[in-house]
């Protein structure tokens, strides 16, 4: 009988569910709530000012942010994130060095939040053209990742490039491209993007393997 067998008094422990492959990216569980450092700016009713309370709300299946006086839940929900990986006519693809932090100096693909006014699609050009300066189409999805230490969904593109040159900015330091086998896996900024060069490589370049996925991303 297995420890955890024992724990249990002879009966296996249940099986975790599979939380999927957007979970890769993330090293912490799921069902913990909001995150500490985000439940530190959520403070307030939005609609009488009263202090929020988290616990138990009548008709909700788990605890929420609700406030006390007018009963207003504060639903809090992750935000997405919306990326390319801009290829080349040869096959190359592009990537910034980040000119901000997190991860400042080292290499990702191009993206940024999903504003409010626009489509998924909208946003992967305009952070692509603000990042590096060029003009992308978005064509099949890469993947999407689940970040929940940043509470963060991840979806990347893959884009063809069709104009403009490359151009750095405030956020980019350098905008540089790669050929498959010569990725920068040690000084990949985070997991997200490690899980999203990976995806691509097994699509695109089967006999490429990926470098070390515990090595030092954010």
């Amino acid at each position: 009988m297995t420890a955890p067998e024992a724990a249990a008094g002879g009966q296996p422990e249940p099986a975790k569910p599979d939380r999927g492959p957007d979970a890769r990216p993330s090293d912490i569980e799921s069902g913990r709530g909001i995150p500490p450092w985000l439940a530190t700016s959520i403070t307030y009713c939005s609609r009488c000012g009263s202090e929020l309370r988290f616990g138990a709300v009548p008709d909700e299946e788990r605890h929420r942010l609700a406030c006390p006086s007018c009963g207003f839940v504060a639903y809090v929900n992750p935000r997405l994130v919306v990326t390319t990986l801009p290829v080349t006519d040869r096959g190359e693809i592009v990537l910034i060095r980040r000119g901000i932090d997190p991860g400042r100096g080292t290499w990702a693909q191009p993206g940024g939040f999903l504003e409010v006014d626009e489509t998924v699609t909208e946003a992967a050009r305009r952070e692509t053209l603000e990042e590096t300066g060029l003009v992308v189409e978005p064509g099949e999805i890469v993947g999407l990742y689940t970040r929940l230490e940043a509470a963060v969904v991840v979806v990347a593109f893959e884009a063809r490039i069709i104009g403009g040159e490359p151009t750095t900015s405030l956020e980019s330091l350098e905008v540089r491209t790669f050929s498959p086998d010569a990725i920068p896996w040690d000084g990949i900024s985070f997991k997200t993007t490690y899980w999203v060069l990976a995806d691509w490589l097994a699509r695109r370049h089967p006999e490429i393997r990926p470098g070390d996925p515990t090595r030092g991303h954010l």
